[in-house]
């Protein structure tokens, strides 16, 4: 961990990342057009080389994104449904995409993973803590995501409020932004 407090990509990796889960904070909001077809997969490309790497050393993958600015909760113009096939296409295997962001479909996807696995939250703003000013409403939520990755369990994070308030939630191994998505 050289000149870090925190971890990076290389130092999780070189730790053992097999069995364990990871949460990973990535930037998958790309632009739709009017059918709501992906008209550039620019980040999600950015996001294969972390993603590929944790996957292929064994880690148990849960991503969290957001996809544009929903209002008043979910909507499904807004779902990463579309992502999650781009992502499993540049990645070259099936992408779970849960119905949910911490909710039941979530938890028992995030349970049901095995070594090599990943799973797509469904879009984090569908849940109106991921953009709260209160602290204590971030934090639940980030609490809840590190439940989807167990004891043990990882965090690769951007600076978004589902991640960057997570580092009180329960101890964890909280790295720094080392996706090369930005």
């Amino acid at each position: 961990m050289a000149g870090s407090s925190l971890p990076t990509l290389e130092d999780l990796l070189a730790e053992g990342v097999s069995g364990r889960g990871v949460l990973v904070r990535s930037d998958l909001n790309v632009p739709l057009d009017d059918d709501g077809a992906i008209t550039d997969r620019g980040r999600i490309a950015a996001s294969v080389p972390t993603l590929k790497a944790l996957l292929e050393a064994g880690a148990k993958v849960v991503v969290t994104a957001h996809l544009g600015r929903p209002k008043d909760g979910p909507d499904p113009k807004l779902s990463l449904a579309p992502v999650a096939a781009a992502l499993g296409e540049q990645l070259g295997q099936h992408v779970q995409l849960a119905g949910d962001v911490v909710g039941a479909d979530a938890l028992a996807r995030a349970e049901g993973l095995t070594d090599g696995d990943i799973l797509l939250l469904e879009n984090i703003r569908f849940d109106p803590r991921e953009t709260s000013k209160d602290d204590g409403e971030r934090l639940a939520l980030a609490k809840q995501l590190a439940e989807l990755v167990g004891p043990g369990g990882a965090l690769a994070c951007r600076g978004d409020t589902s991640a960057a308030g997570s580092t009180s939630a329960p101890p964890r191994r909280w790295c720094r932004s080392f996706t090369t998505d930005s």
